[in-house]
């Protein structure tokens, strides 16, 4: 594990990520920062004192140092998909077994009968809770360097061996504390991997996989405040995300497993290209033999938050009206507006009070703040001419308390190459339905980062209909990109839920003949699948979920048939400072 001065996860340290050989990085001299954790040959999360950091512009840091924030997309498919039919075709061997599904989220409730072999023993090969201590002022254990620079220096991991002795103990979260509050991650791992529940007519996609979870901690209250993101919201941080899917991938290579990784969030921060650091971890990985990537590509259809524009060279500027709710009024919220190419667009202002803000001219690393003098708002305008990660120009717009009513952003054109541009409002969860651009465009509103273009991205439709999902999101990308790459069963989907595991009695019992103990479906539920179907099926509580996550969650299955009983191989593993070579199972997918 990388050793480290601070703990990461404290609210008084700041996360930068850093990408190695790129201009667009101009914070200190790495060998400065007093802790570092490595991604990948070619990002690194860099931590220094939140007093040292502040205050957070895009003057004083490239736009991608500055990590985003995503939330989760969401808010009866097994006959409409066509995973029944494939699992009971014994030819194709793809109900999942010696495959590894890894998913960052929410975390998983481990103590579930859907999580565990017949024997009771579990099927998750690794968990890291980002949350873990609790205390940040304590000494984090972090994740281990199984191999050069693949450790982390904060949350904790549980490993299986730590997970079946939970699971034999009168209480198991004495031992492992880790727990999914919200349900998010838990529902998402049991359609993905879930075993078969009759009476409830429930089976998870690829029933025969082992897991792997990365549990996120939410963000950080500097970052909140940066994005102006509500504070009940579901937030977490980019860099989180993909130190997580760092960790999926060192379990798949400590058990010599295939991979398919899972991921159900998404922003609309960035350029949506494909070009932000999460996107381009999902993207390198993807790359490997035997890893895939499945991503939600996002619930934004039909919400107004994405406006297409283009402007001719005999038109001197666009008006783009956006309406402002009330609950954003109190807070604010950070609109983005990026160029298709290399253009140079500026922009003016006009409040609902009719308060008017001639165009703001371009000035080397600008920042202009506007107090409005009728109102009690603030507007703060970055212009980056070419941002680093995309070659694209970026104009941030930081709302603060806007006046509720109809604004007007005057768009202006210099170079005319193409005149077209994208504006994007943060995403469903950031901002409420009251806040809208009021001639939306539906398309390219695919999420960050389902707009990579080796990951396959999931939309979702109706299988009781047969029609799209109205909220699914649309392509092309930015760079017109087909994607969604297909799309799966998304509304009103069934998947495990959180029980009540609250104390003792979650322990495994041993059911043995007629010796079942007297069990009520009130009760904490018992660990030991191999109790009755009925019993554990009235243990296990199920909900629904609608959206982009739940259909992505049945699409490993469709990877992992290709994943099983293929030929032995050599894989690289890069890190910055180290080449090691392993022999791994591989699978047919990757380039």
């Amino acid at each position: 594990m990388p050793s480290c001065i601070l703990n990461p996860a404290s609210e008084e340290v700041a996360d930068f990520i850093y990408r190695f050989g790129s201009l667009q990085n101009n914070l200190r001299d790495p060998e400065q920062f007093p802790c570092v954790d490595y991604v990948s040959s070619d990002y690194a999360i860099f931590y220094m004192p939140l007093s040292e950091a502040l205050p957070l512009s895009l003057e004083r840091y490239p736009y991608y140092s500055i990590p985003g924030l995503f939330t989760l997309l969401d808010d009866s498919a097994m006959e409409a998909s066509g995973i029944l039919a494939a699992l009971q075709t014994p030819a194709l061997s793809n109900m999942g077994k010696g495959v590894l599904i890894g998913i960052v989220d929410t975390g998983i409730d481990y103590t579930s009968p859907v999580f565990r072999n017949e024997d009771g023993t579990t099927r998750i090969l690794g968990l890291w809770d980002q949350t873990l201590p609790e205390d940040t002022s304590a000494p984090s254990p972090g994740v281990p360097d199984y191999y050069p620079m693949g450790g982390a220096s904060y949350g904790t991991e549980f490993t299986m061996e730590e997970i079946n002795a939970a699971l034999a103990a009168d209480d198991p979260f004495s031992l492992v504390p880790s727990r999914d509050i919200n349900g998010h991650g838990t529902f998402l791992a049991g359609l993905a991997a879930g075993r078969s529940f009759p009476l409830q007519n429930f089976t998870g996609a690829a029933p025969m996989a082992d897991l792997a979870v990365g549990k996120l901690k939410p963000a950080k209250k500097y970052l909140r405040d940066y994005y102006l993101i509500p504070e009940n919201a579901a937030a977490f941080q980019e860099n989180d995300i993909m130190l997580g899917i760092k960790y999926l991938r060192v379990i798949a290579d400590r058990f010599r497993q295939p991979l398919v990784i899972l991921l159900g969030l998404g922003s609309n921060y960035g350029s949506h290209t494909g070009t932000s650091p999460l996107s381009q971890v999902t993207q390198n990985y993807g790359g490997f033999f035997g890893i895939a990537t499945v991503i939600a590509a996002g619930n934004e259809t039909g919400l107004s938050h994405h406006y297409a524009g283009q402007l001719s060279a005999d038109t001197p500027y666009e008006d783009v009206e956006l309406r402002v709710g009330e609950r954003e009024a109190e807070r604010g919220f950070i609109l983005e507006l990026w160029s298709s190419a290399t253009e140079l667009f500026t922009v003016g202002f006009v409040s609902p009070g009719g308060e008017r803000i001639n165009r703001i001219p371009v000035l080397a690393n600008n920042e202009t703040r506007i107090p409005f003098l009728l109102e009690n708002t603030i507007l703060t305008v970055n212009y980056e001419l070419i941002e680093a990660g995309s070659g694209s120009q970026l104009v941030s717009v930081r709302f603060e308390r806007p006046s509720a009513g109809i604004w007007t952003i005057r768009v202006y054109n210099t170079q005319f190459l193409t005149g077209e541009y994208h504006m994007w409002l943060p995403v469903q969860g950031f901002i409420s339905e009251e806040t809208v651009f009021l001639k939306p465009d539906p398309s390219n509103t695919i999420t960050v980062p389902g707009n990579s273009r080796l990951p396959i991205t999931v939309g979702a439709y109706d299988h009781r209909n047969n029609s799209i999902y109205i909220h699914s999101s649309r392509g092309y990308t930015s760079r017109d990109y087909v994607k969604p790459d297909l799309a799966a069963p998304g509304v009103d989907v069934l998947g495990p839920g959180i029980r009540d595991t609250s104390g003792a009695g979650v322990r495994s019992f041993l059911y043995s003949g007629n010796n079942i103990p007297s069990i009520t479906p009130s009760q904490n539920t018992p660990s030991n699948t191999s109790a009755p179907s009925s019993i554990q099926e009235n243990l296990q509580t199920f909900s629904r979920r609608t959206g982009t996550s739940a259909a992505a969650a049945r699409v490993p299955n469709t990877v992992s048939i290709f994943s099983v009983g293929t030929p032995v191989a050599t894989r690289k593993i890069m890190y910055p400072t180290i080449v090691a070579t392993q022999a791994v199972s591989i699978s047919s997918f990757g380039t």
